[in-house]
């Protein structure tokens, strides 16, 4: 996590400052953006240390902003070559930043640590085959939404954790077709592991490589 709200703006900032100190005073007024960043990420780190459903959009957006500034600031000296890369340069920031994220949110669930339950830590899992979709883990609840900011009822459903009656680890053929708790808009066919989730006398499928996880998280935060 430190790597994407840290580091990510303490390179940029390396960077910029090599790139300014071959130009002229006022070029240094570029290490603005960096700085704006890094207290940004100090600020942003402190709140979402615990929520990692965050992460993934604050290394989008810092990854984003790499790209363009590593490309395009290179025409406060008089250098203009690289601004043709501004566009591939955004994109493989904010892949590059995803990327990140990602490894952030495996190396804290995998392998994983039964005494991680008894953490502040809301954990997320992914939701194979639809994209933006995930199941949160909270301490007392269990939420499973189709968008990182749901904003509609239909987009999430929550369940506290004393509603579960059972979990289940399950292999999907990719032919089910499966019925979520929130709206799809689309079949999804998922071939991989997934989680029978029993809750409110409802039974849930859902796709997931981190099933085995997902299971012991929940198993645990229920209190065995």
């Amino acid at each position: 996590m430190t790597a994407i709200y840290l580091g990510i703006p303490v390179a940029l900032l390396v960077v910029v400052a090599l790139i300014a100190v071959t130009g002229s005073p006022a070029a240094w007024i570029g290490c603005v953006v960096p700085v704006a960043m890094l207290v940004t990420g100090f600020v942003l780190r402190r709140r979402h240390r615990h929520q990692p459903r965050w992460w993934l959009g604050v290394a989008g957006l810092f990854g984003g902003l790499t790209g363009l500034m590593v490309t395009l600031f290179p025409l406060a000296v008089g250098v203009w070559w690289p601004a043709i890369l501004a566009l591939p340069g955004l994109i493989l920031g904010i892949i590059g930043g995803l990327a990140l994220a990602r490894a952030a949110d495996r190396a804290l669930l995998v392998p994983f640590v039964p005494e991680l339950a008894g953490t502040p830590y809301e954990l997320v899992f992914r939701l194979r085959g639809i994209p933006l979709a995930a199941v949160l883990v909270g301490a007392d609840s269990v939420t499973v939404q189709s968008h990182p900011v749901p904003r509609a009822d239909h987009q999430f459903r929550t369940y506290p954790l004393t509603a579960i009656t059972g979990t289940y680890e399950f292999s999907l053929s990719g032919s089910e077709r499966l019925k979520f708790p929130i709206a799809v808009t689309h079949a999804v066919a998922s071939q991989g592991p997934a989680v029978i989730l029993q809750a409110n006398g409802e039974d849930w499928v859902l796709p997931t490589n981190q099933a085995g996880t997902l299971i012991d998280v929940l198993t645990e935060r229920r209190g065995g």
